[in-house]
């Protein structure tokens, strides 16, 4: 694999996770956090740069479907682990990302409505998904550098041009805000669908490449995608914080961040805040569609028939899901991610870890205390935070939404440690 073939598919992977919540949500955690924007980022950075990138190695080292994620726990775990991970990328993140794009970059030029917006928009994406052997090239070649130069403008205008000064923070706990915040990214439910597009086009490309040069290339890729939004993310956060007396306290993450573009890049920001939303969108819900429909059709002997079926359902789900504003499907989203985010990390960590640490035993072990664990989380989430007030007590981290992950670490190393016992 040549440096161009590297680069082309490092972009398409950053683009592909490069969506409308990468792109809204580090300004306004930035704008919140003021001098401590650093450790939000530190945050956010993990769970929505880190985690996700560790899903691409999971993905190079398996060179498989999400399937094999799970398959571990059980066949039966997984299969419906991936159901529900592909019902909710296609319900959640994809529409949104027609909603962003018809909040910031179609209704501030047209008096459109949203409805005419998502059908096209997900017409297009309908296009793009059923000519999946061009979409690396597409994306890699024409679309990401186009997103990488307006962002680069936004942020360097901000860097440069304005005093280091960030104000107090908002938040009373600026670490695990950032991770929280990250979650609804959608990046590490990204990495274990997106990673098998890159997977499969790899394979459409270069069939006869053996596993240790595809796995070279999909860990180099993965690595240079995750740097990528690593300076993205930390550069959007600094510039947030540097507008942080700029605009009202209560502006939404939409309305600041086209804010932001209109006091660095004067007249032409509508125009070029309207381009870099569109891609940045378009091409991670063309990413979800392409994803899950690949999926199907790999449990229906890759039937095309099934993925076209599938492609076609993603858009009509795109499409209705697509006419609510920005901040009510984040909200509607929330308990889903507090549920399946912990479930997605930790299958995530287990297959990155060396085999002799992850057996069949460790994953059912591990995955069981953080299904466990995860409840409390999901119930606060839904408004019964009150009502099982006296069981997060007792557990470490619940204060921070995070009670999954003492226990999950625990039950790893005991399962280790028992196995080794026994064996």
């Amino acid at each position: 694999m040549n440096r161009k073939t590297i680069a082309i598919t490092a972009f398409a992977l950053f683009s592909l996770f490069f969506g409308a919540g990468n792109l809204i949500l580090p300004p306004q955690l930035g704008f919140k956090s003021g001098d401590l924007w650093w450790l939000v980022a530190f945050g956010f950075c993990l769970s929505a740069v880190l985690i996700p990138i560790l899903g691409i190695l999971a993905h190079a080292k398996l060179q498989g479907t999400m399937f094999d994620f799970a398959k571990k726990v059980s066949p039966t775990f997984s299969l419906v682990y991936c159901y529900i991970v592909y019902a909710i990328s296609i319900s959640l993140p994809s529409p949104r990302t027609a909603s962003v794009t018809h909040e910031m970059a179609i209704q501030p030029l047209w008096d459109s409505s949203s409805l005419v917006t998502s059908i096209v928009y997900f017409g297009l994406v309908y296009i793009f998904v059923v000519n999946r052997s061009k979409i690396l090239d597409v994306v890699g070649k024409f679309l990401t550098p186009g997103i990488l130069l307006i962002l680069l403008l936004i942020i360097g205008a901000s860097i440069f041009t304005l005093d280091f000064d960030f104000g107090t923070t908002e938040f009373s706990s600026p670490f695990t805000h950032g991770i929280l915040e990250g979650y609804q990214t959608f990046d590490a439910i990204g990495a274990v669908v997106v990673g098998g597009v890159i997977i499969i086009s790899i394979n459409l490309k270069d069939d006869a490449a053996s596993y240790e040069v595809k796995r070279s290339l999909i860990r180099k890729v993965g690595w240079l995608a995750g740097l990528g939004l690593f300076l993205v993310y930390t550069g959007l956060i600094i510039t947030g914080a540097l507008f942080h007396d700029s605009f009202d306290a209560e502006i939404s993450r939409t309305a600041l961040l086209n804010g932001i573009s209109l006091k660095t890049l004067g007249s032409t920001a509508n125009l070029m805040l309207s381009i870099l939303v569109s891609l940045a969108c378009f091409t991670t819900a063309v990413g979800i569609v392409t994803g899950t429909a690949d999926f199907i059709k790999g449990r229906f002997n890759d039937s095309r028939q099934a993925y076209i079926i599938t492609a076609i359902i993603g858009c009509i789900l795109g499409v209705l899901m697509g006419q609510f504003n920005v901040g009510y499907i984040i909200a509607v989203a929330l308990p889903a991610l507090m549920f399946i985010y912990p479930i997605t990390i930790v299958l995530i960590l287990l297959n990155v870890a060396p085999d002799k640490f992850a057996s069949a035993k460790v994953f059912r072990w591990v995955v069981i205390a953080t299904i466990i664990f995860s409840i409390p989380d999901f119930l606060g989430s839904i408004g019964w935070g009150e009502s099982i007030s006296g069981i997060t007590l007792w557990i470490p981290l619940s204060q921070f939404h995070m009670g999954w992950v003492l226990p999950a670490l625990v039950v790893f190393v005991l399962a280790n440690f028992i196995g080794k016992k026994s064996g």
